[in-house]
């Protein structure tokens, strides 16, 4: 036979690179004076915070799946603009979608935000359970059934007890999935108690060691994670060397059998 006739035998596996990234709706933080010293600017608009959010489209074009915290959904401090529809058609990625949370009248809107490569079969916003309200959040289901790639996009409380609750909620969520990652800003290190419990009740896997990603100057806690059950190969979590708020991202590069998450597709597809 000639080899060059030989039929293409299709991979055995897939392989998806990862972001999560607080985004502090465009702001940039080199030091704690500057919660202080720009405070004024944050909630306001300016160029600063669009060449802010151009910087970062260029890093995404190189990701698969994204997720943001602290996106704005369209308020005074971003001019109105809905950061997460910018920052994906800006990085020509085509699926996005966010989740808006806490509205401050229309001074600040937060939100959660994903965008993909891949097209999803369906997003589903979930609030989290809290004494205050205003956290949530995003599941995105890629694929169908047992071949489904479920990844949660979530923003965690302040408080240890409501981050336990959250937690465990989320992993009631997840708890369907074989092929299941959790993302976003938990505000809580691996080692934590509430942590230790959502290890306990889901099939996630702890890091092998901690990502410092905040303060982004000098990171020092590993707040921001990348999370993923059992039966996705994590191959590796690293973060972005760039700053583009008081948080660094956090990626990871992970391998899945061929037939799962569903396919990528150059269709437009906004919500």
């Amino acid at each position: 036979m000639n080899p060059a006739a030989a039929p293409a035998t299709a991979p055995a596996e897939r392989r998806l690179r990862l972001l999560s990234c607080n985004i502090l709706a465009g702001a940039s933080v080199a030091h704690y004076r500057d919660y202080l010293t720009r405070s004024l600017k944050a909630v306001l608009p300016g160029r600063s915070k669009m060449d802010n959010l151009d910087r970062l489209a260029e890093v995404l074009a190189g990701f698969d799946v994204i997720g943001l915290q602290e996106a704005d959904a369209g308020s005074l401090r971003s001019g109105f603009l809905n950061q997460t529809r910018y920052l994906a058609e800006t990085s020509g990625l085509p699926f996005w979608s966010h989740q808006p949370n806490r509205a401050m009248a229309r001074l600040a809107h937060s939100a959660n935000g994903l965008i993909s490569r891949l097209e999803p079969t369906a997003v589903m916003d979930y609030p989290l359970p809290s004494r205050i309200p205003g956290r949530g959040a995003l599941l995105a289901q890629f694929g169908e059934g047992e071949d489904a790639l479920a990844v949660m996009i979530a923003h965690l409380s302040l408080s240890a007890p409501a981050r336990a609750r959250q937690l465990g909620f989320i992993a009631e969520l997840l708890q369907d999935f074989r092929h299941a990652v959790l993302m976003g800003d938990l505000n809580t290190e691996p080692g934590s108690v509430e942590m230790r419990q959502l290890f306990g009740k889901s099939s996630l896997q702890p890091p092998a060691q901690p990502t410092p990603t905040f303060p982004s100057w000098k990171p020092r806690r590993a707040l921001d994670h990348i999370l993923t059950s059992e039966a996705i190969q994590l191959d590796k979590t690293w973060t972005l060397p760039q700053a583009f708020s008081d948080h660094l991202p956090v990626a990871a590069e992970i391998r899945l059998p061929a037939h799962v998450g569903g396919r990528s597709s150059n269709r437009k597809k906004r919500r």
